[in-house]
């Protein structure tokens, strides 16, 4: 697996995006007719959960386009599950991977089409991470623990975003991606005044500060009503603006922008047994408010609080399954949280794991 750019070019400023985006609904049924440029046999990862339903409609919306192949992915985007999909994608002779469903599935499948060297096209059920847009995979072990990022040297070359299909799921994943979506201006931010290189060694050009701003601006504004027709199964107004926020603003703005301590203690979070059955963005969310009282900044701490409350996303650590916390708990999440040459050193401050502890006792 390859590893983070190892070194800094100094006085560069970038941004990266997928190749396409599109975003509307009952879009799946263009799936073939919008990827035939990319390829005409694909294989198709499916999320476990949706396959049946997901492999209907993906062979509607492929028709007289391109051929596919189907294989239900495993649960974890983990070593074995990336293995298992580059035999599938030889086997079936692919010349392209769709992904469809969850950030795991999207994740295996932009590794596996990295390791197949072919184009990889992404189709999102549910908006609750930044996944399908970025050139990241975040590999797990079996044991749901988080075990290091797979950075990949290109965005997917399509992300179809058919918001009719995100709007039948339930809102719960709706508002983990508001969580995820919430860390991307702080951690922009701080990565900006730490002067912190993002992921690809580079620094974030002001267009990336922008989109990260806005994309806060827009759940701001947006998000309680967007979970509202989720509710009633509506792609309306709202829910395409935190969609697209969520989705693709999210994923730009922390890519480029670089990502600090909020994902460092969800990382840390992920030790744990007790957060396994919670979601991603739910855990980001915990790791948000602890960054804001580890900066002192209580002010903005009681606002995004409230908006929390206002988007279900959990505000104390019970709230993502740690009802009993204990020292050695809250030892082991700060020891990984900041962890040496991982990412709590992009903020501005030294944190060290007594302060993450003392933070998270206050979410306790």
């Amino acid at each position: 697996m390859e590893k983070i750019v190892d070194q800094i070019v100094p006085h560069v400023i970038g941004a990266r995006f997928p190749g396409r985006y599109i975003q509307a609904p009952g879009l799946i049924a263009r799936l073939g007719v919008e990827a035939r440029p990319l390829g005409s046999h694909g294989l198709c990862l499916l999320d476990n959960g949706l396959a049946d339903v997901l492999e209907e409609a993906l062979q509607e919306g492929a028709a007289g386009e391109i051929a596919l192949a189907f294989r239900r992915h495993g649960g974890e985007c983990s070593e074995a599950e990336i293995a298992a999909g580059i035999e599938a994608g030889r086997k079936a002779r692919a010349d392209l991977v769709i992904g469809a469903g969850g950030g795991k599935t999207l994740d295996t499948a932009k590794a596996v089409a990295h390791a197949l060297s072919v184009p990889v096209v992404v189709v999102p059920t549910i908006a609750a991470s930044d996944a399908p847009c970025s050139a990241l995979a975040v590999v797990y072990r079996e044991d749901g623990s988080v075990a290091y990022d797979h950075f990949l040297p290109r965005n997917p070359d399509l992300v179809l975003v058919d918001t009719a299909i995100i709007a039948r799921a339930p809102a719960r994943f709706l508002a983990a991606g508001i969580g995820d979506a919430l860390a991307t201006y702080y951690e922009a931010e701080s990565s900006r005044r730490a002067q912190a290189p993002n992921c690809w060694g580079t620094h974030g050009s002001p267009v990336t500060y922008a989109i990260a701003r806005f994309c806060r601006d827009v759940i701001f504004e947006a998000g309680a009503a967007a979970l509202e027709e989720c509710d009633r199964n509506e792609a309306g107004p709202a829910l395409e603006r935190v969609v697209e926020a969520n989705i693709l603003l999210s994923g730009a703005g922390f890519e480029s922008g670089g990502v600090a301590g909020a994902h460092a203690i969800h990382h840390g979070l992920c030790e744990l047994e007790d957060v396994h059955h919670h979601l991603h963005g739910e855990k980001v969310a915990i790791g948000v408010l602890a960054m804001l009282l580890i900066h002192g900044m209580e002010e903005e701490f009681a606002r995004v609080n409230a908006f929390c409350e206002r988007v279900r996303l959990p505000v104390t650590l019970a709230g993502v399954g740690i009802a009993e916390v204990t020292e050695a708990k809250l030892d082991r999440v700060a020891e990984r949280a900041c962890k040496a040459g991982d990412i709590m050193h992009n903020e501005p401050i030294a944190v060290s794991p007594q302060m993450v502890v003392a933070a998270l006792k206050r979410l306790a």
